[in-house]
């Protein structure tokens, strides 16, 4: 078939069929893009119906195991819409904010709230892990700091798993709501997270050993940083050191995002903080955009989590 055929075929089956009412123009145009798309990738490939089927097989179970968020990242599909925004605010001639990188499919809403500073862990991995401290300022493009802005933080545990999807862990282990303070100010102790894996015996492992491609992420915090007037960044911090720092199959590393740890042990910061062996302090400031009508929503809708 050549793309003309295929294009005239699709509207038969799309478009000319629409007599039960009035089709969504949006809805339309996407789905029939889309179809044609697949259509002229089915005929371009010469796919046969068992790869087809196959292929409408691994998408069922993906969903079925909610590892599709999980592949639209290692596909790169989460970074290229982060690089779009990127490319939307520039043109807006919005510039200066702290990079973005992607939301992930582990943030939960509802963790508990704080002002100024919180304590993310509940303390059942202090023995093992590293204890860091974080903290910083929120600030605007212009330097001013942003007291009442609301820094949202997660990340995983010492075996790379989530609370909530982890139901060994206590509710919101990991997850606080910092408000910054008169200052703009935040801080948080918590513990040093660990890289991990995509389940190894999941659907996206299983295609990603499939094109020769390893499923491992640096470790890394969350962060969504919002307050009124200014557009909400969705962002990570990678742990410098880690192996796979610029090599993440979610492909969310990036310059700006990897800042400098020091290692405490001086004994006078260890006893005033009640602790008895050295800890890692991060300092790491965020720049919010102005509001701006002609640029896209920041706010992406989509179903999350909540507890």
């Amino acid at each position: 078939m050549t793309h003309a055929d295929i294009q005239t075929l699709v509207r038969q089956f799309l478009v000319d069929t629409a007599t039960q009412g009035t089709p969504n123009p949006r809805v339309q145009q996407v789905v029939v893009r889309l179809t044609t798309d697949l259509f002229q990738a089915i005929e371009d490939l010469d796919l046969t119906p068992s790869e087809v089927w196959k292929g409408i097989e691994y998408l069922s179970e993906a969903g079925a195991t909610q590892e599709l968020g999980l592949l639209a990242a290692g596909l790169g599909l989460e970074r290229f819409l982060d690089i779009r925004a990127d490319e939307a605010e520039a043109r807006a001639g919005l510039t200066g904010a702290t990079p973005r990188t992607i939301e992930g499919p582990l943030y939960v809403a509802g963790a508990p709230q704080s002002t100024g500073f919180a304590r993310l862990d509940d303390g059942t991995e202090s023995a093992q892990g590293e204890v860091l401290f974080m903290q910083g300022t929120v600030y605007d493009t212009a330097g001013k700091p942003l007291p009442g802005a609301k820094v949202e933080v997660w990340h995983a545990n010492l075996l790379g798993n989530y609370s909530f999807f982890d139901k060994t862990q206590s509710a919101f282990n990991l997850r606080r709501t910092i408000v910054t303070d008169a200052l703009g100010r935040y801080g948080f102790r918590s513990n040093m997270p660990m890289g991990y894996g995509c389940p190894p015996q999941g659907t996206t492992q299983r295609l990603l050993d499939l094109l020769g491609r390893h499923g491992r992420r640096p470790a890394h915090i969350h962060f969504f940083v919002s307050a009124p007037g200014h557009r909400k960044l969705t962002t990570q911090i990678n742990i410098d050191g880690d192996a796979h720092l610029w090599d993440d199959f979610a492909f969310a590393s990036r310059d700006g995002l990897v800042p400098p740890i020091r290692r405490i042990d001086d004994p006078a910061q260890l006893d005033r903080l009640q602790l008895s062996k050295p800890f890692a302090s991060i300092d790491f400031d965020f720049r919010l955009l102005r509001d701006a009508a002609e640029a896209p929503a920041a706010e992406v809708e989509r179903i999350r989590a909540a507890a």
